[in-house]
């Protein structure tokens, strides 16, 4: 934090914080612990969760430590802890019609899922992991290419579209015609050829 000593904290010292957006309150929660890698949400924590939670009609949650088991055993270990995941998942089920989405980090690649709840991870902008269903005590890591995510929600819907931006190479429109995408196979009939041997 300092670097940054001006970024908003709860009052009991954690990174915990909140904003309302449009109707919907965004929730900003603080998982860290000093010297671990495993997520922690204590009871102070939980508390302040709890509070926005009872307080809002609608919110979306950005935590950084997964916040169930991915099946990822080197990545498990450094989840959330067991005992605060399972306290965690018993306040989001309770609020869980004023929740639209949980937005995670940490595990450095993209997944989605669902616990109680629709949730998803993108890729990180900087060191990326392989997916290893295996290796209990070592994760893998690549210098693959980074990426960030745009979010476009609403009061219904999430759509989250992923940017490569260290692509190299030219940029060339294409439109949306048929004959703008259509190979000349197609395009000389033989897509409904299967149609015809059918009938």
């Amino acid at each position: 934090m300092a670097a940054v000593p001006d970024h908003p904290r709860g009052a009991d010292g954690f990174i915990d914080y909140a904003e309302t957006v449009e109707g919907t309150r965004l929730i900003y929660l603080d998982t860290t612990t000093p010297r671990a890698h495993a997520g922690h949400f204590c009871p102070t924590r939980r508390n302040c969760l709890a509070a926005e939670l009872k307080t809002c009609d609608r919110a979306r949650i950005f935590v950084h430590h997964n916040v169930m088991p991915l099946g990822l055993p080197a990545e498990d270990n450094i989840a959330l802890i067991p005992e605060d995941h399972a306290s965690l998942a018993r306040l989001l089920t309770q609020h869980r019609g004023r929740i639209d989405y949980i937005h995670l980090g940490h595990v450095l690649h993209s997944f989605t899922a669902s616990m109680r709840h629709s949730l998803c991870s993108v890729r990180s902008t900087g060191n990326q992991f392989l997916l290893d269903l295996s290796k209990r005590d070592l994760l893998q890591g690549a210098p693959m290419a980074p990426s960030y995510c745009v979010i476009v929600a609403d009061e219904a819907d999430t759509v989250i579209h992923e940017i490569p931006f260290t692509r190299d190479g030219p940029i060339f429109n294409i439109g949306t015609a048929w004959d703008d995408w259509a190979k000349s196979v197609a395009a000389e009939g033989n897509a409904s050829t299967d149609c015809d041997k059918d009938a």
